[in-house]
């Protein structure tokens, strides 16, 4: 890594890889503050990023997975979902 990197920095680098090494991991907020060392406000804050990057989200449990685009591309609107009505914009992502 780069000398001058932040703290914070190197913990989002070895969060993300993490989660791109095991596809499928889900962690819940405390299990993420125990594997990365991370207080509550810090993991919280972590956590809320990568949502808001839209490289994470939450499970309806609170737990976090990471977005995987074959996930995103499984509730692409098919003609039946459109002849039933079915609205895709409204259905969440779960694992």
């Amino acid at each position: 890594m780069i000398p001058d990197q932040s703290h914070g920095e190197k913990v989002l680098l070895r969060v993300k890889g993490e989660f791109l090494e095991m596809p499928g991991l889900r962690v819940t907020e405390a299990q993420a503050r125990r594997l990365w060392g991370l207080d509550a406000d810090s993991c919280g804050a972590l956590g809320h990023e990568l949502v808001r990057a839209k490289f994470l989200f939450r499970t309806r449990d609170g737990a976090f997975m990471r977005v995987e685009c074959e996930a995103l591309e499984d509730l692409r609107p098919t003609r039946f979902t459109r002849q039933r009505g079915v609205d895709p914009g409204r259905m969440k992502i779960e694992p």
